[in-house]
Parts: structure tokens; sequence; C-alpha cells
């Protein structure tokens, strides 16, 4: 048995199982998780079974595809319905979140544990060590422009509500970001390693009770933190410790803001359960490219992009369960959008003319009955309106693009991680993971171009190997932003090397007869500078922050000295990143003792804030060294530009 043969779970229903758990079995619960994902598991309609032993069984009922009750949880063993084995499945199971109306008829919030005080607020030098609210007119820091603010986090899929000006969030919603941030600073207290099944319920409680207490950003972020606990426990190989990092830090920097935002910024905080799809009248659309969306969770289909007349970019996208194989089949299928009869890959070069248009803040089109489409005729890479894409300066459209694949802004919906380029191939190049395509773009910059998808049904992979063989190429292309210390995309689209029509990288297959020297092996261009970051030393600031994920607070605790690490930091000019590494090491070990010698409780509060000051400053100073490595052109010298990031403690 996988998690994806089971039915997801509601988190409330997962948080009341494990609950009403007695002590004893709460000690069992892990190890019963492992022992029933071992076991057999079918499925009949709405109705999962899983065969606990050869005379037991445990059903899981999903009307709509969600276990939405506990009572929809049932096991045949002696004991049930205390048992084990209801909070096991409940545990093993994907956690999934339900709207809040859906979420009270479900069930009723059961008690919790007391949810603890945020933490107060840092004095002057407390502050000061943090780097927050500080940000120097002068000095070594003003080079990366950055303080150690930590900018709001960003929860996918998000937009926010409206709110008055002077609106604060209401006593509920503190003391649900309050039980968050608690359940976020145990998380990080107790590592990969002991954040189990039951840390990972009260999680989810949590996450419930910001849910039916309108804070579904929070609660959004909270999901996320128990899927990858459970993916990284599991021994997924897609699970990235950087992505627990980033979700944590979004928990726990979303839940100290609830207290203190008002207006614009609580709506923000808040966020929204759904997008809402908006009325856009009449739209003339052009066909830029359809690009395969293949996920970890083993869903697959396609995403074609177009642009508008003034130039804003729409999707229309058909992603389902079936992976790389239904991504190459829904390739040829019809758009599901009017009465067009295009499939996606006639929609990525050809045109539409769309009326009663509906599109959500990211660009999505609706496909509602209410919506009319019409084929039309298409437009070239270098014809307008699609022409002006590549008019904007490399360095804008990446400031651009960052700002929308920031981590922890605000989510508003607006921008796309998407640049529009004119290039010149210079060859592969080495590097630690593999090789990629070195070409250089406008002002000298040169940009790495990776494959989106190493999958070998794809043809990224095959297409990026034969470009490789045509160094002095020139192409038009498009790719996505990966946010680094030296220019780099992926690369999704391109003009066709003989200069007849576009490549959708990913489904078009080159052949070795469509490139200037068919002949001609890979060409390897020299080895490249490291970029503007590539010497700086925030990188041993970020291995102490995703240190403490797996392993928790002691294992900082355990550092016996860190001297010789700050001294080079601030050598390489970031005094702010030296004053954190010290602040955060020195809460880890620190363990007060009473007045007979014994060990107080550690202090997870004060500790989970400095964890999040310091994934919030090494997050802001990377983004800003990126946005220099598109401005840097080959011999210039590097000037880091400000980046505005936000209080980490709210």
């Amino acid at each position: 048995m996988n998690a994806a043969q089971l039915p997801p779970v509601a988190p409330e229903v997962t948080a009341t199982l494990v609950e009403g758990l007695s002590p004893r079995l709460r000690k069992r619960l892990d190890a019963a998780v492992t022992k029933l994902a071992a076991r057999p598991t079918h499925r009949d309609g709405d109705t999962t079974t899983i065969e606990v032993d050869d005379e037991t069984e445990l059903r899981l009922y999903a009307p709509g595809g969600v276990v939405a009750k506990v009572e929809d949880v049932t096991c045949g063993c002696l004991l049930a319905p205390a048992c084990v084995h209801r909070a096991a499945a409940a545990c093993a199971a994907p956690a999934t979140d339900l709207a809040p109306e859906l979420a009270e008829q479900a069930t009723p919030e059961a008690p919790g544990p007391a949810s603890a005080t945020a933490p107060t607020p840092f004095g002057p030098d407390a502050a000061h060590a943090l780097g927050l609210n500080v940000a120097p007119a002068s000095g070594p820091d003003t080079a990366t422009g950055v303080a150690a603010n930590a900018a709001p986090g960003r929860a996918p899929n998000t937009a926010p509500d409206a709110a008055t000006p002077h609106e604060t969030a209401s006593p509920d919603q503190r003391a649900a970001a309050d039980a968050l941030w608690s359940a976020g600073a145990a998380v990080l207290e107790a590592g990969v390693d002991g954040a189990g099944a039951v840390t990972q319920s009260a999680l989810l409680r949590a996450a419930h009770s910001a849910r039916l207490r309108h804070l579904p950003r929070a609660a959004g972020a909270a999901l996320s933190v128990v899927t990858l606990l459970r993916a990284s426990r599991a021994g997924n190989p897609s699970y990235r410790t950087a992505e627990l990092v980033t979700a944590l830090a979004e928990l726990l920097g979303t839940a100290r803001r609830v207290g203190t935002a008002s207006g614009a910024e609580l709506a923000a905080v808040r966020g929204r359960v759904r997008r809402p799809y908006s009325p856009d009248g009449s739209l003339r659309l052009y066909g830029l490219f359809t690009e395969p969306v293949v996920t970890d969770s083993g869903h697959g289909g396609v995403r074609t992009w177009v642009a508008g007349a003034d130039g804003r970019l729409f999707t229309v996208g058909d992603v389902a369960p079936g992976g790389v194989g239904r991504a190459l089949g829904v390739a040829d299928r019809a758009v599901r959008l009017g009465d067009s009869a295009l499939t996606h890959r006639e929609l990525g070069r050809a045109g539409l003319a769309v009326s009663g248009a509906t599109v959500s803040p990211d660009g999505r089109l609706g496909a509602g009955k209410a919506v009319k489409a019409v084929t039309a005729r298409g437009a070239a890479w270098t014809e307008p309106p699609l022409a002006a894409l590549w008019e904007t300066p490399p360095a804008e459209q990446a400031a651009r693009a960052l700002r929308s694949t920031s981590r922890y802004a605000d989510p508003d919906g607006t921008g796309s991680d998407l640049l529009f380029l004119d290039v010149e191939l210079l060859g592969a190049v080495r590097e630690p993971g593999g090789a990629c395509l070195l070409a250089q773009c406008e002002g000298g910059v040169r940009v790495r171009l990776t494959v989106a998808d190493d999958d070998p049904a794809l043809a990224h992979r095959d297409n990026l190997a034969l470009l490789a063989a045509a160094p002095g190429t020139r192409l038009r292309i498009i790719g996505r932003l990966i946010p680094a210390t030296h220019p780099r995309l992926t690369l999704l689209a391109c003009t066709h090397p003989t200069g007849e029509g576009t490549v959708d990288l990913g489904l078009d297959r080159l052949r070795r007869a469509d490139l200037p020297d068919p002949s001609a092996p890979a060409h390897f261009a020299p080895p490249q500078p490291a970029g503007p970051g590539g010497a700086s030393p925030l990188y041993l600031l970020e291995r102490r922050v995703e240190q403490t994920v797996p392993a928790g607070r002691a294992a900082l605790g355990l550092l016996s000295d860190v001297t010789a690490e700050t001294r080079r930091i601030r050598r390489g000019g970031l005094p702010t990143a030296a004053a954190l590494l010290t602040a955060l090491c020195a809460s880890a070990a620190q363990r007060d003792r009473d007045l007979f010698g014994r060990l107080l409780p550690a202090d997870t509060d004060g500790f989970a804030a400095y964890w999040l000051a310091a994934a919030r400053y090494t997050a802001a100073v990377s983004e800003s060294l990126c946005a220099a490595a598109w401005n840097a052109t080959e011999g210039d010298p590097v000037a880091v530009p400000p980046v505005p990031v936000h209080d980490a403690a709210g």
C-alpha cells in the first residue's frame, strides 16, 4: 500500500482519531502506520479496504473522494472503535482540506491541546542581533541591500480577501495563529525524525482551527508541512529538505503576522480558499507554446500558454491523475474552452477569439458554459503582438519573474516566471549534476539552460543534447526562471533551428537533420565563472538552517563553536548573517536549570523565532544575488540591488 492508494482524509478527522487514542496507543502509532503501509489495499467505488490481517479489514468511506467524517473510518478488530488501526490509516492517507462550510458539516471541532502564546516581541538588543527592522544606511551589508527582516510567507493557490484599512485580526484568529505557531515550533524542535504522527496531528488540528477562523493561507502552509514530513519519513525520492524549510518558514511567518497585520496586509495574511474567476469580456488570444506537466503525486497533463493583444499571459490546462503517459496523450486532445476544436498542440501555434471569458488571478482561463471560443489566426513570435514579449531587457524580465517566484512574497496572483530571450548557443557546460546548455543573451549575459523534466519519455533531455551540438545557432527562446546565483532557466520552447516554426521542447522531438551541421558532436563551452554570488559565504548560514529541519534543535545545540564560520561570513560582507548564525546556535544550546540543578524545558518559541529570521534572511539575500546576476555582464563589477523584506516577528 502507498499513500496514493488511499483516499484523502480531512485534517480534523485525522486529528480527532489521534487525540482519541490512549497514551499507550499513541506511542505505538508510528509503528502501526509503517505496518499498515505493507498491507494489501483495494478500492470499490467510494470505499477503500485495507486488510489489517487475515481476519480483519479496515474501511475508509470517501463520498466525493474525501473522508470527511470520523465515522467514515471503520475497523473490524475487537478493540474498535478505540483501536490504533483507524488513526494509523488516517495518518497514512494524504491530508486534504475542505472549504469552511464543508468542514463545519463534517465533524465538530474536538478539543485539542491548549495553544501556546506567541513569543513576545524582541527588545532592541535582540532585534539588532536578529537584524529585524534594521536596515543600515551604510556599511558592508549595504552591498547586499538586505536586512534580516523576514519577508511574509507565500502559500500556493491563494489570493487576498478584501479588508478595511484599519481592520485587525479577531481574538479567535489570534488564538488559531498562536496554535499554528506552537505546532510549527514543535516540529522545528523535534526535527523530521521526531515529528511523528502525534506531532503531525497537532499540526492538522491547528490547520483545521485556522480554516474555521478564516485563515486559509496559514492552514494551507500547515498542510504542506505535514505532507512534506510524511514524504521525508517515508523516504520519498522526490522529497527535498529545502522545500520543508520554505514550508515551515511560511507557516511560522504567517502565524506571527496575524496578530499585528491590518488592512491590506491582513487580507494577504489571511489568504483565500479558492481562486475566484472574474469576467474579462472578450479576448483575442495568440498561442505561444504547450508544456507537459508531470507531478510527483502521479498527476499528468499539459498547460498551453497564450498571450492577449495587450501582452497579458494566460494558460489553458488539463491535468489529472495519470502521470507522464497522460501528459503525452492530452497534448493531442481538444482544448476545454468554448466551442474550439483545437488541440493543445495546435492552440500553442494558433489563435482564439473568446467571448464571455473568465480569468483567475494567476491567468488561468475558465471553461464555464457561458464561455464561447472560436479558432482564429495565430501570430509568429516575430510578429505583433507576440514580438513585444522579447523586447523587454533580460534583467527587467528576470526581476519581474523573481517577484513572481519569491518564496515569501505576499501572493497577488499577478506576474509570470517566464522569460522571453534572444540567445546565441555556446555549447554544453559540465556541472556536478550533469550538463546544461550555455547561451548568451542581450548585454553579454550568459545563461544556463536546463531541462524542465528528466523523464526519458519526454523530449526535454534529448532536445537539449541536440542543441548542444549547434554552437553559434541563434534562437528565440521561452524559459522559466530558476533562482540561482547565476542566470539560469529551464528551457521550455524555442524557434526551430531551421527558422521554420517553433518547438515545444517537452513534446516535439528535434532530429539531427534539423541542425545546421548534422554531423557535429556536442560542443562543450569552457568553464564559466560562478557568478556574483558564487563566492558568497551565505551557504554557511543556509546549511545550519537546513540542518535544523531533519535533526531538530539538538543538531545545532551540539555545535561546539561557530566562531570560524562567523568570521568568514563577516569577511564576506554579511555581518547580519554572522549575527544570525551566532544567535541561532546560542539559542539552540541554551538550557537553563532550576534551583535544584534540573534542566528546564527548552525555549522552543525563542529558537523558532531565530530560525525563522535566519531562513527569511538567506532567502532574501539569495534572491538579491539572483537579480544581480542578471544585471552583471562579463568583467563588470557586481553591485547587488536592495531587496525590501518584512519583519519576521510581525
